[in-house]
């Protein structure tokens, strides 16, 4: 690795300027993708649709595309010269990206019930993407963040820990909530109910979004922050457009439950 890394790039300094590059891009990107998510929704799911591609087997989509998030970091921490990988701090930070994608990649795609087919010009973009924030996010991680002695003791680094682990948990109950409204072989929907779906319509949405802000914050970085933004930005149009969905479906869905944030938004 660190021989395509040095063929690639001419030396550090000219690294680190393209991954900062690469997260002001993402941020670009996230305001590009807010104005395009008001005239129409991220296509698979519910909302998938034959105009973006033919159809991916849903496990299979969502395997292949997370997979390069868990492998491409660890190739980057195991096999190059990772010079910041023996801190606490960045230890931490590469642990809490490497747990949610051991989950999403190696668990959550064959627990899937049911579940439409992935249409491949939103699966080889979510590609595109885990490529290349995996890349972005561990690379600087691993080799060019630093951060203060005590870092892990200051409060942003507690808190936003404490938000990632919340986030991360409230993920994957929601997730667990969800495929339990289908027995095996069932394919329809029903209202979700219990956990945090009991406040909003896409608690699973707002699981992931209180990770990543949580990792944001305790990373501190243009990188982390980016991916938080992006992150939003897409799971608060999905949030948005479950709840009018439920709405418009279920005569008797609770009025109360708001799309994102409980008794808000």
């Amino acid at each position: 690795m660190d021989a395509i890394l040095s063929w690639l790039f001419s030396s550090e300094e000219q690294e680190l300027y393209i991954l900062d590059c690469m997260a002001y891009f993402m941020d670009f990107m996230a305001a590009c993708t807010f104005v395009s998510l008001l005239f129409q929704n991220v296509p698979y799911g519910r909302y998938a649709s034959s105009n973006y591609g033919f159809p991916v087997n849903v496990k299979f989509a969502w395997f292949v595309q997370e997979l390069p998030s868990l492998l491409l970091p660890l190739c980057l921490v195991l096999w190059t010269s990772s010079s910041k990988t023996s801190l606490l701090p960045n230890q931490l930070l590469i642990a809490m990206f490497l747990c949610h994608y051991v989950q999403r990649t190696l668990i959550y795609p064959f627990l899937i019930r049911g579940g439409k087919a992935t249409p491949f010009a939103s699966f080889a973009l979510a590609l595109v993407f885990c490529i290349y924030n995996g890349y972005m996010q561990v690379r600087y991680l691993s080799h060019y963040a630093e951060y203060p002695a005590d870092w892990v003791t200051q409060p942003r680094f507690i808190i936003g820990s404490a938000l990632w682990l919340v986030g991360w948990l409230m993920n994957i109950h929601s997730d667990h909530i969800l495929r339990s409204l289908r027995k095996p072989g069932e394919t329809g929907y029903k209202i979700p109910r219990g956990g945090m779906f009991e406040y909003v319509s896409g608690a699973n949405f707002l699981g992931e979004v209180t990770e990543w802000a949580g990792f944001a914050l305790a990373g501190h970085s243009a990188h982390s922050s980016a991916f938080s933004i992006f992150t939003t930005v897409v799971l608060a149009n999905r949030a948005v457009a479950h709840h009018k969905w439920y709405l418009a479906k279920f005569e008797d869905y609770p009025k109360s439950r708001k799309a994102l944030i409980p008794f808000l938004f």
